[in-house]
């Protein structure tokens, strides 16, 4: 292949991966749009979904080598568990680790972010089904289909393709519904929204559901795309997809899905010309330079804040 050949190639790799950071990313960029709430756990949250779909294709029969394969309806019914199980812990861990601490410093509730990661993982270590050693993710057979110099495989497409209807989906609750509508004013002014009748505390919980449906659709993505999972595995891609919502503008949904593409498609340029090493030495090169040159992302606005 030549370079312009492997150029492209690079590019619809990148782009698979870069919509799996953006789905994770949308979860990060959601919280902080209403809470102003980093939420650090929010990798581990795509882990548990990744073991949740585990369990079900597991139960369904299907094996990593054996004579039973993945089949699209098990694949759905993995993502439809992981969806669930992530929603219900989002449940859990907004009502009982953020919500007693909205009012408190912000320092407390990065803290306690940190707290609710390292229990996800640990838990899930010590969990007797789950264990700390690494499982193969049992996954489609590959198939590839060639486009002139490229190559696209079944499993880059299913991401793809994932990703973008989930996004629409996103896309269309936040602008076109009234529960959507009750997260911009939420996220615009959280008295004024509470003194106009709408239920912070339910609209909050929601944007937590919404960000952990996509982080758990994103776990399915992630374990199908890179068939091994482990309790550690949401770590890297959630630091990662915090990147990709920093470099878009945290806060901002289209910027979410912009950087997640921008870092994924950086990370499998430096895979191809240059060296697999480098690849996370570029993803966080490029939240320090954002950080120097733009503070506020491609998306975000700049605040002035009152002291």
């Amino acid at each position: 292949m030549n370079t312009g050949s492997i150029f492209l190639q690079q590019l619809i790799n990148g782009l698979s991966l870069g919509s799996i950071y953006a789905l994770i990313a949308l979860g990060y960029t959601m919280v902080y749009g209403i809470v102003k709430l980093i939420n650090f756990a929010h990798g581990d949250v795509m882990m548990v979904g990744a073991y949740a779909g585990y369990f079900v294709l597991v139960a369904m029969g299907t094996t990593v080598t054996g004579s039973v394969q993945v089949t699209t309806l098990s694949l759905l019914l993995a993502f439809l568990a992981a969806m669930i199980v992530c929603a219900l812990l989002a449940l859990v861990i907004e009502r009982f680790a953020y919500r007693p601490l909205r009012n408190a410093p912000r320092l407390n509730s990065l803290i306690t972010a940190i707290a609710v990661e390292l229990i996800l993982q640990n838990t899930m270590r010590v969990l007797p089904f789950v264990g700390p050693d690494p499982r193969q993710f049992p996954t489609m057979m590959t198939k590839s289909f060639t486009f002139g110099p490229i190559s696209v495989s079944n499993i880059q497409l299913i991401v793809i393709i994932s990703s973008a209807l989930l996004m629409i989906a996103l896309n269309y609750i936040v602008n076109k519904t009234k529960t959507g509508k009750a997260m911009q004013a939420v996220s615009y002014d959280l008295q004024a929204a509470s003194l106009m009748g709408i239920s912070v505390d339910r609209t909050i919980a929601i944007t937590f559901i919404i960000g952990s449906v996509l982080a758990g659709a994103g776990g399915i993505l992630y374990a199908t795309a890179y068939p091994q999972i482990d309790p550690v595995m949401g770590y890297m891609p959630g630091l990662k997809a915090f990147i990709a919502a920093v470099l878009g503008g945290i806060g901002s949904i289209p910027g979410a899905m912009l950087g997640g593409v921008i870092l994924g498609i950086a990370e499998t340029l430096t895979k191809g010309f240059l060296s697999s090493q480098y690849a996370d030495a570029i993803s966080f090169s490029i939240l320090i330079i954002i950080l120097l040159v733009r503070p506020a992302g491609i998306f975000g606005k700049n605040e002035t804040v009152k002291v």
